[in-house]
């Protein structure tokens, strides 16, 4: 029994090492970003949301054209009594039609609401798409920031394994002590541990972006940079805050918050309903023209509750709208201080990598003559990590901050991107 298990233990084995070894092919790396953004947006649930509610909005607002339908009755009276009104001889038979008037506006404010409903739903999906632009890009920016950052992590635990291996030729002869070796150890420890941190950031930043972008393989590298991108940047552009999407939705939806209060005025106003019709008496053989108007008392529901409801509805997206200027306002003036500030850190981080790299290159020469101690390499090392890792931080920033300003805009950020 155990040897027929076996064939068919290795079988299942060999299955799953052969899918395991297939499913890096299923993963590709990331397209452009104006192109990934371009296929994430026809599969992104948070988008498919505002269309769909695009949709429902002009369905409704379609609706609400719509006149009252009219109805046509059939009656019969004065048959199957007694006396005189057995049978069917004293019959009346009466075939009316009966039309709704709304009065008061009705059709008129609902319409608009309808209208004002449509845009609101219009302003929220592009308020949406822009949101999602910017989402996208800082994921885009934040997986290559951090493959960079990986990149740089490898190169450093190279050099410090580069100095571990010269510190140890130098104890082993004689020309340094053993604790410069154990210097070397644990600074090639930690490089280690930072390529390994290093790894896992890249991992989960290359999970968010695949997510995120909604690609059915996993997104395992970049093609095309952004990092680059931000040497590119020119100035920041003037603003508007009030033409940001997110204020544009505030003000489309205090637009039918008040088109609502408006629809709910008019709900106060009866209606009328108009009839006319045919009578037939069988008796008599005869027919005559019958025809009426009815319309109800509004004595006991004037529509005051739902009208007061409404006006607080108003009142609430009037504050909604004053918070979203306010918020506009500030993230126009926090995006452009911030494009700023990056652009001087860039400029700042370009001259400190040149100054670490030549440092370090002269202390690595000194260190090899025996005139400079590791304590100066290792520092000297570092400095040079910490210049790159402050340099890419700073191109991080700028991407994020021009991303910021072209959804304060409404635009897909890095239009030029090759």
């Amino acid at each position: 029994m155990s040897s027929n298990r076996r064939p068919l233990r290795a079988a299942a084995a060999g299955a799953i090492a052969a899918a395991l070894c297939a499913a890096p092919a299923l993963a590709e790396p990331a397209p452009p970003y104006a192109e990934l953004l371009k296929r994430a947006e026809s599969a992104a649930p948070r988008l498919a949301e505002g269309r769909a509610d695009v949709d429902q909005a002009d369905g409704l607002a379609r609706q609400a054209a719509l006149r009252p339908n009219p109805s046509v009755a059939l009656q019969v009276e004065n048959f199957a009594g007694s006396g005189p009104l057995k049978g069917l001889g004293a019959a009346e038979t009466t075939l009316s039609f009966t039309q709704p008037v709304e009065t008061g506006g009705k059709r008129q404010a609902r319409v608009a609401a309808g209208r004002a409903e449509l845009d609101a739903a219009r302003s929220r999906a592009a308020q949406a798409r822009a949101d999602f632009a910017f989402d996208l890009a800082d994921a885009y920016a934040r997986a290559e920031a951090a493959e960079r950052r990986l990149k740089l992590a490898t190169e450093n635990l190279g050099l410090a394994q580069d100095d571990l291996r010269i510190a140890r030729a130098l104890v082993a002869a004689g020309k340094e002590a053993e604790l410069r070796g154990l210097q070397a150890e644990t600074a090639g420890a930690a490089a280690r541990a930072a390529r390994d941190q290093a790894q896992a950031e890249r991992t989960t930043a290359f999970a968010r972006l695949t997510a995120l972008s909604g690609s059915a393989a996993p997104i395992t590298a970049i093609a095309h940079g952004l990092l680059d991108h931000a040497d590119r940047v020119e100035g920041p552009p003037a603003i508007d805050p009030l033409a940001a999407p997110a204020y544009r939705a505030a003000e489309a939806a205090r637009e039918a918050a008040a088109r609502r209060v408006n629809v709910e005025r008019t709900r106060a106003a009866p209606d009328v309903a108009l009839s006319v019709g045919v009578r037939r008496v069988e008796g008599d053989g005869a027919a005559a023209l019958v025809a009426g108007v009815s319309a109800p008392l509004p004595i006991f529901d004037r529509n005051q509750g739902a009208v007061s409801a409404a006006r607080a509805a108003l009142r609430a997206a009037d504050a909604r709208l004053d918070a979203a200027r306010l918020d506009a306002q500030a993230d126009a003036a926090s995006a452009l201080a911030r494009a700023d500030t990056a652009q001087a850190r860039m400029t700042a981080g370009r001259q400190a990598e040149r100054t670490a790299e030549e440092a370090y290159r002269l202390t690595r020469l000194g260190y090899e003559a025996g005139k400079t101690a590791l304590v100066e390499v290792i520092a000297a090392r570092r400095a040079l990590t910490d210049a790159r890792t402050e340099l890419l931080a700073a191109q991080q920033e700028r991407l994020a901050a021009e991303a910021a300003l072209a959804r304060l805009q409404g635009l897909v950020p890095f239009g030029d991107q090759p």
